[in-house]
């Protein structure tokens, strides 16, 4: 039988650029220094694979969440067609399909939504569930904001509700919708001064001192989801300074969510997360690390650069890291070498991607980006220009928003030798 059931409009804004209304903590200033090559913004149309495919990674990484996509039978044709996953591996996501009934306000949305949900928890007994908006849920203005409070007190699971809807700007924002609705659901950090007095307070502990001493230490979140290895390997070498990172965004299960306020700093790992970026330091009140991010051995390096430089430590043996991992990719990188490279604009990894391969040697002709939020992403854009520098080649042309008919134009006049599209 047909799954009924309905879902949210957000009321989120829909501009994830750093601003706030708030006095931001951001440890980067603000007047960043703009890039120097050329930047444009032409008014062609999102070309992007539809942002609820984040399903596809997230539920994998959050080992004890389910994902409710709400949406239509096109919705669901595409997750069964690009997850690859049949019906029988019984993977922890479902689809809430919504037919007449549902868009025609015949049926309760409430109704439906609580029986899906305790279907869910009969079932699957989750930790959270993911409610996933569409474009349909966006266009009849369906709020599970609203309902998603309501709900979750009733059933006795906590509910997110993200919409990762083809409205965005590239695929790789549903999972930084998801994160930034998820953030608002991470404890609350004691401050300093509250963390304190409790110790103060506290029956003759002989360690007070050192528990004073400990609240006062720096806290880092690191924001981004990442395979484990992968993560395990950031959290070693920034170990490998002295830093501990003391929580994820996203954790492997729902209990694990890092606890966020005023002391903590976070740091981003990939650079679509600027609507996460900006959740974090304007309702949490984090303060954000602005870095490059860490891709590429430069990439990384510069990235732990900036945090031991945040946190008062002084680097040590990251350029020998750098170097051997340079070596080690050395027949891979001849092969490259001299080569031309022309990218169309797909997902908001461009700028990291063509920084790491100007360093490889590569020559990068346009860098086509959907969107481009200069403040998250400055750190990357300095690294981008000292890179260029520092190999003697050209300021790569950036153009926000590409029109393709224009790009396909400059590609048959520049003749590249690769060309990275959607």
């Amino acid at each position: 039988s047909k799954v009924h059931s309905v879902v949210t409009a957000a009321t989120e804004t829909k501009n994830p650029v750093l601003e706030t209304n708030h006095q931001s903590v951001s440890v980067e200033p603000s007047g960043a220094t703009p890039y120097s090559g050329q930047f444009e913004c032409e008014t062609g149309n999102y070309h992007t694979f539809c942002p609820i495919s984040c399903v596809s990674w997230l539920y994998q990484k959050i080992e004890d969440s389910f994902f409710l996509v709400i949406g239509t039978k096109t919705c669901g044709y595409f997750l069964q067609n690009a997850l690859g996953v049949m019906i029988f591996a019984e993977p922890r996501y479902a689809m809430a399909e919504l037919e007449e009934s549902d868009i025609s306000a015949q049926l309760n949305d409430y109704k439906e939504l609580k029986r899906l949900c305790l279907q869910i928890k009969q079932d699957r007994n989750p930790s959270v569930i993911v409610w996933i908006g569409t474009c349909t849920t966006e266009i009849i203005k369906m709020d599970l904001e609203g309902m998603a409070p309501t709900l979750e007190a009733e059933i006795g699971i906590p509910i997110v509700v993200a919409r990762a809807n083809g409205l965005d700007y590239a695929f790789t924002q549903g999972e930084d919708t998801v994160l930034a609705a998820m953030a608002q659901k991470c404890p609350e950090r004691l401050k300093l001064k509250d963390s304190t007095s409790l110790t103060e307070n506290s029956s003759n502990l002989t360690n007070s001192s050192s528990n004073d001493k400990l609240n006062h230490e720096k806290e880092l979140v690191l924001f981004g989801s990442l395979p484990t290895t992968i993560a395990n390997q950031l959290q070693l070498e920034l170990k490998r300074q002295g830093i501990n990172v003391s929580g994820w965004l996203p954790s492997s299960r729902n209990s694990d969510l890092p606890a966020l306020g005023e002391d903590v700093y976070v740091c981003g790992i990939n650079p679509f997360l600027s609507r996460t970026a900006t959740s974090l330091m304007r309702r949490r009140k984090c303060k954000l690390i602005s870095a490059p991010f860490p891709i590429g051995p430069d990439g990384t390096r510069a990235w732990v650069e900036k945090i031991c430089n945040v946190f008062g430590i002084i680097p040590h043996g990251l350029e020998e890291r750098e170097k051997t991992i340079w070596t080690n990719l050395k027949d891979s990188i001849e092969f490259i070498k001299g080569k031309s490279v022309f990218f169309m604009g797909d997902n908001l990894l461009e700028i990291s991607l063509a920084r790491f391969l100007i360093r490889c040697g590569m020559v990068v002709y346009e860098i086509g980006i959907p969107y481009m939020d200069k403040r998250f992403q400055a750190g990357e854009l300095a690294l981008l220009e000292k890179t260029c520098i520092e190999m003697k080649v050209p300021f790569p042309r950036i153009v926000e928003k590409p029109d393709n008919y224009y790009q396909i134009q400059r590609i048959k006049e520049l003749k590249p030798d690769l060309v990275i599209t959607g």
